[in-house]
This record gives structure tokens, sequence and C-alpha cells, in this order.
């Protein structure tokens, strides 16, 4: 298309418009324009790359390419969209290792995984991120199906049995990682990818209570269970979530007070009592859950028990600051009956088992919010070389380039201490289980969750009013800068998790060490 030729499309009913080498007919679209026909027309047979990448991110042209025309000539080659699950080249935009850094922890078979997550994400998520956000809609059966069969639920559950039983099923490890090879580098790499999404309530609704209560499933429950509900789950056919949180007790759960006393006919379990902040609980059709099934005041009175959705179980959604989509809600048990073979282990080991599971969610956690704080960050250096302001880019001002430098410092700094506990999980057996990771977790977690206030305040300010909306060029800033709060919070406070941190770290004071 020519200059000339673009220039004659501008008027009120004709209007063409060039952005970064396409021209797009937006004569109809002008008056769907959030903003109002006027500023379309406004710009009519212009060249308006300068001005869109101000106002708009550029997924915006994807989902607008059906009003391409043609190419202005004399265009460069289009580059703004970009292959599908490429390596970014912008600065701090990748984990290190990818983008030239020198790493023993990174093989193959990790670039490989993170382009197949990434492309999954890009392709399958990504358009129906932001509607499931602001509708705050469930994700469907279809959506669950989909996750399950693509292995993107299997492999955000880390090493463990699960792996080999995708395979059973017909299910590949995306980026073709054999089971045997896949690590805690793996399942990181998968939890950022997706924390790319940048909307923390549409994150969690893809599996934040599931990724947390189906490893709890393969370990402890019977073999007729994994046997009948372990498949499904994988699948994506059915759905579980970990259900511990009281209205009486969050981090104190020793002081948990649901009940579960088995029935006269010794065949049931009646389980009673509410459950609070359950993450996916509104469609879930599990919940592992803890209860109480002794006297004696002691946390060897708590068991873990299967509760499938049914009679006497009601769920009732909690409006938190994020999205409803994610199905936070309560869970009222009455009377449920629950039969004696969905005890997940043996009564009495609920504490043992909830702290089993702990470590890796809180290191689940962390690797989320790190992964979000990178789209943040990067989204903010884009951003500061997009926009202008007195008469020159944002990241000409040394203030946002001291910003910058000091977010991203933040980031790699903890990404690095990320890589070094994710380290000591590969070669520790059992993983993230145990208590000599306990303390190393629950500091990194703290650190994490303290070092991201700093880091999303530097994107809210670089932003402005964009940091704060939830849609738009700085919606992923938003979401990371609500998702801090809540990984302070959930998986153990920062102040538990600070204090457990130093009493795990006394444990192997030498008693004789003095100044």
């Amino acid at each position: 298309v020519a200059q000339s030729e673009l220039a004659q499309h501008k008027s009120p009913g004709d209007i063409w418009m060039a952005v970064d080498g396409h021209v797009y007919d937006v004569s109809k679209f002008a008056r769907l324009h959030p903003g109002g026909s006027q500023i379309i027309e406004q710009y009519a047979g212009q060249d308006v790359t300068g001005v869109f990448f101000e106002l708009h991110r550029k997924d915006v042209l994807a989902k607008y390419a059906k009003l391409r025309v043609g190419r202005l000539e004399g265009a460069k080659e289009d580059g703004t969209l970009g292959e599908v699950g490429a390596i970014s080249a912008v600065p701090f935009a990748e984990i290190p290792a990818f983008q030239g850094q020198n790493s023993p922890y990174y093989r193959e078979s990790h670039k490989r995984l993170l382009q197949a997550v990434r492309s999954f994400v890009q392709t399958e998520l990504e358009p129906i991120a932001e509607s499931a956000d602001l509708s705050g809609e469930y994700p469907d059966l279809e959506l669950r199906q989909k996750l399950g069969k693509s292995g993107m639920f299997g492999i955000r559950l880390g090493p463990g049995p699960w792996l080999k039983a995708l395979g059973s099923l017909g299910i590949k490890i995306p980026g073709d990682v054999a089971p045997e090879d896949f690590d805690y580098f793996h399942e990181m790499i998968a939890h950022q990818e997706f924390g790319r999404l940048g909307r923390p309530g549409f994150i969690d609704s893809l599996g934040a209570g599931y990724g947390i209560s189906v490893p709890a499933i393969f370990h402890f429950g019977s073999d007729e269970v994994k046997r009948t509900l372990g498949p499904q789950l994988l699948m994506g056919d059915k759905h579980s979530v970990l259900s511990i949180s009281e209205p009486f007790a969050g981090s104190d759960v020793a002081a948990l007070q649901a009940t579960a006393e088995k029935t006269p006919d010794g065949k049931f379990y009646a389980v009673n009592g509410l459950k609070k902040w359950i993450t996916e609980g509104m469609y879930a059709d599990y919940f592992v859950t803890a209860v109480r099934t002794g006297k004696t005041g002691t946390p060897k009175d708590l068991s873990m028990l299967l509760v499938e959705r049914g009679p006497g179980l009601e769920t009732k959604q909690i409006k938190t600051t994020y999205s409803t989509c994610c199905g936070t809600c309560m869970v009222i048990m009455n009377n449920v009956k629950v039969p004696v073979g969905n005890l997940l282990g043996k009564e009495g080991n609920g504490f043992r088992q909830i702290m089993y599971n702990f470590n890796h969610e809180r290191w689940i956690i962390t690797t989320s919010l790190i992964g979000q704080g990178r789209q943040a960050v990067a989204d903010t250096f884009m951003w500061a070389r997009q926009r202008k302001i007195f008469g020159k880019s944002l990241i000409d001002q040394p203030v946002i380039r001291n910003k910058l430098a000091a977010s991203a410092a933040s980031l790699e700094t903890l990404q690095a201490f990320l890589e070094t506990v994710t380290y000591d999980m590969c070669k520790t057996k059992g993983g993230a289980v145990g208590d000599r990771l306990a303390g190393p977790i629950a500091m990194l977690k703290y650190h994490t969750t303290r070092t991201a206030w700093q880091i999303a305040d530097d994107c809210v300010q670089i932003f402005g009013g964009r940091g704060i909306t939830r849609t738009g060029m700085g919606a992923k800033v938003e979401g990371f800068k609500n998702y801090v709060k809540y990984a302070a919070v959930y998986g153990g406070s920062e102040e538990i998790l600070a204090d457990l941190s130093v009493r795990m770290a006394m444990r192997a004071f030498p008693p004789a060490a003095k100044l």
C-alpha cells in the first residue's frame, strides 16, 4: 500500500491507519473504539506506530489482525509480534541463562520445555486471560481437560510418580522431556511461564489448588484411589483442591477445628466444619481436607481425608482483591459422609502430611511470584522506552533508569536465591520434603515477598496510572502488585516463615560457638 493511497482513506466511514508496517481498515472499528471515533478520525490516513505503542500492548495487533488490508510500501519486515514461544532479547525478560549467561543448572531440555510451555500459554491462555479475569468466569471443563491432556497440569506437580502415569495416558511432557530427566528446574520454568500471564486470579484458576492437592493423593491415597481417581485428575476430567485453612486457624494448623467421626457401622467418617480461602474450591470435585479425628488436644489428632463434593458439602464464593475466576471459597461441611477408604495415610498423621506438603507449596508460590515479577520488569523496561514525556522517552530520565536498575538487581538476586534452593531440591532425596529444606525455603519465600514489594512499587511508579489499571499497558504490573500481598500471606505468612527460618537454623547452632 503506497503512502499516497493510505492518505486517501481519512474520512469518517473510510479510515485506514498504518501500525508497524501493516495497514488496517478501521472504518467500522472506529465506532466501537473505547475512546470514541473522534480519536481514530484524528489520525486517519497516517502511520500511527508511535502513538499506538504509547497507548496499547502489542497483542492488540494480533487480536485485530483481520482488519489488515496490506503492508505499507517500504516498510521493514514485521517483527512486532515475534514468533510464538520465542526467547526474548529484552533485557531482564528472561532467566539470565536463556540470554547468554553461563549456568550449571540448565540443559537443552529446559529450553525446549520453556518454549513449549510458552507457546501453549501464548496461544491458548493469553487470548482469554483478560476476559476471564475481568468477568470472574471459572475455567470450564474443556479448558481443564486441555491443561490435562497437554501435560500442563502434570508438569506443574513437579518430579514424581505422576510423570510416568502421564505416559500411560498418552500425555507427553512438553518439549519431549523424558520423565526420568524432568527435574525441579523444569517445574520452576513451567510455573514462571504461567506467571507471565500477569493476572494472578486467572493464573490461580489454572491449578493453584490442584497443584498442592494432587501430590497428597498420589503420595498418601490408597492404591484404589490412585488407580481410579489419579488418571481422571491428570487428564483434567476431575479437579481437586487443598482444604486446610479455617476461620479459626491459618498458619496455626494445629488449631484446626473441623472434625471427622466414624459412623457406628465403621464404613464412613461424618465430617463437620468450615474451611475458608480455599483456592479453586468453587469448581472442585474433591477436597483434600485436614480434619480432627482425635481428642487429645495435640497435633496427633489431625488426619487427612479425600472429601468428594456431594450431599452436605456446600461452597460459597469469597470475594478477595483479585479475580473471582479462581473460585476462592468457603467450604461448609454438615455431616458429609466420607468412605473410610478415602483416608489419606493413617489416622493421626495429618499434621505430618500437611508439613510434608508445605515446603513444595511455598516454593511454588515463590516461583510464580518471581515469574510474574520478571514479566512486570520486562513490561516496565519496554514501557520506559516507548513512553515519551516532556519531549523524550521515560528511560532518558536518570530517575527512571535508577528505578529500573533497582528492580532488575532485586529480581536477579531473587532468581539466584531460587536457583540455589532449587538445585538443593534436585540433589536432596525426596526433593523439597524434609526438615533440612524447611528453613531455606521459608527464608526464600520471606525474602522474595519482601523484595517483591520494592520491585512492584518501582514498576507501578514508572507506569503511573496504567500501573493501577486492570486493563491495557500496565495490566500485568497491576496484577503483580496485587499478587505480592497474596504471596506474603498464603502458604504461611511472612512473619511465621521468617521465624521458622531462624528456628531451623538454630537447630544446627554449635553449642560451643561464642564471639
